[in-house]
């Protein structure tokens, strides 16, 4: 970023969750003052539990952390090179998850809410802004999420001229862990991969022979499940995050090759007997008492949830710290709405970051709010920051966002739709690699581990050169 700081303007910025909370301290660490708003906890949210900043709420996984062979790990590689403050936290309160990211919620948020607190040019504000932010905020993010109070939700749909599409996502149910039968379960990752501060046997693992899954099903889709009011009867899921009761409709199979998987993994208690298919609970606090059951995000009813969860094997007797549930998302139809530097074409001086403008993930949501918050800071120094390069994850996020999806042909629908960041949004390779160091030829999938490879080396390579020419810091791995 190049220029001097014209004038001393605060940045105001809607909204203190993963995105807003970096864009804030992407902003203050420019040098330029930052007022962050935040609702809670004078305002709560259907699905929020804390007043603290950057809670967590669907999961507590940032998934891969596999920067060379992994998009998300990228993204995670590329947020540390650029100073992120969400990545430094999740370092900071990371727990055992075999090859994933996953964090401490209460430790995570703490650190997050803490830098921002003693940050000198950040002032956190606790109150609701209940419509468009005042005229005379003239450098202004929006990061509201998914849970927008409706009256700023209602003045955004008003002044961008369409309806915000909306989605569900289903949250999973936590278990306290000395509340498990480890004399039926086990510790084990999926083929004992170690990954960020793990031992290659970071998850309870528990079993279930044909009976019982068929039984679990079975009940599964019996269950008492939430019934959706009138407004919400046509609001679809993302299918990143499908309650578990909807996928077991997808077909009676479908759980064995998603969640509950049972590859990869050998039961100690009777290792000659191969279970039919495996549940998971991933540590979900640094204390290692609190367990999350990995994709068992659901809408069934609490006392269903208790009766159908409780008949796998060593959660018989489970205490749930939380049950699951549901919280509706609401997001912009941003390549039409918004420009290439996330501003409100209706009114420039609003710029919209995390899961309002299409993105789905934490990670991807501080990401946009990381380059929102550059945005925002290079515009306070009126100056102009290029975009990062689309060979990078946050630049194909970004362009994913501000334009690179395919739209419809149908007259009168769109089709842009929230999206994980993954290997399908970055520009091919120039020449895909075929061969291997030795000179033999690349076959089968490790033709396809190579090029994902290439991709993230060329990734890396290109935002290191991006940061040296624009934001003038040195980058760091």
């Amino acid at each position: 970023m190049t220029g001097t700081k014209s004038h001393t303007e605060s940045v105001h910025i809607v909204g203190a969750g993963l995105a807003g909370s970096e864009a804030a301290w992407q902003v203050a660490q420019s040098g330029i003052p930052v007022t962050l708003h935040e609702m809670r906890p004078i305002r709560m949210t259907e699905a929020h539990r804390t007043d603290g900043l950057a809670e967590l709420v669907c999961s507590n996984s940032f998934r891969s952390d596999d920067a060379a062979n992994n998009a998300v790990g990228l993204l995670h590689a590329e947020m540390r090179r650029l100073g992120s403050l969400i990545m430094r936290a999740a370092d900071a309160n990371q727990v055992p998850a075999g090859g994933a990211l996953a964090v401490d919620r209460d430790g995570f948020s703490a650190a997050v809410t803490t830098a921002l607190q003693d940050h000198p040019l950040i002032d956190i504000r606790r109150t609701e802004i209940d419509g468009l932010p005042p005229a005379d905020w003239r450098n202004v993010i929006v990061a509201t999420g998914p849970l927008t109070s409706a009256p700023l939700a209602d003045a955004i749909r008003l002044l961008s001229g369409e309806d915000a599409l909306a989605f569900f996502d289903a949250i999973a149910p936590i278990v306290h862990k000395d509340s498990i039968d480890m004399s039926a379960a086990w510790f084990q990752s999926r083929y004992d991969k170690v990954g960020p501060g793990g031992t290659g046997a970071d998850y309870i693992n528990c079993p279930l022979t044909r009976e019982q899954y068929d039984a679990f099903v079975g009940a599964l889709l019996a269950g008492e499940k939430t019934d959706f009011k009138e407004w919400e009867t046509n609001t679809p899921y993302f299918d990143g995050c499908l309650p578990i009761e909807v996928m077991a409709e997808r077909g009676h199979e479908t759980l064995r090759h998603g969640p509950m998987k049972p590859v990869g993994l050998t039961n100690p208690h009777d290792p000659t007997v191969k279970a039919y298919a495996i549940v998971q609970l991933r540590q979900d606090n640094r204390l290692g008492t609190l367990y999350n059951m990995v994709g068992f995000q659901t809408k069934l009813k609490h006392g269903a949830q208790q009766r159908v969860f409780r008949a796998i094997p060593g959660l018989e007797n489970a205490e749930f710290a939380r049950l699951g549930g549901l919280h509706r998302n609401t997001f912009l139809n941003s390549p039409k709405l918004l420009d290439a530097q996330l501003r409100l074409r209706a009114e420039p001086r609003l710029r919209f970051a995390g899961q309002m403008t299409g993105c789905e993930g934490y990670v991807e949501s501080a990401s946009i709010g990381l380059i929102a918050g550059l945005y925002a800071a290079a515009e306070a120094r009126s100056t102009t920051l290029a975009p990062p390069p689309a060979t990078t994850a946050l630049g194909s996020l970004l362009g994913h966002i501000t334009g690179g999806h395919i739209e419809t042909i149908e007259p009168g629908t769109r089709s842009f739709q929230p999206m994980n960041i993954n290997f399908g949004l970055f520009p091919p390779l120039a020449g895909p690699p075929t061969k291997k160091p030795d000179g033999s030829r690349l076959r089968g999938n490790e033709k396809t581990v190579a090029k994902k490879q290439a991709i993230s080396a060329r990734a890396l390579v290109d935002l290191d050169r991006w940061i040296a020419d624009n934001l003038h810091i040195a980058a760091a791995a």
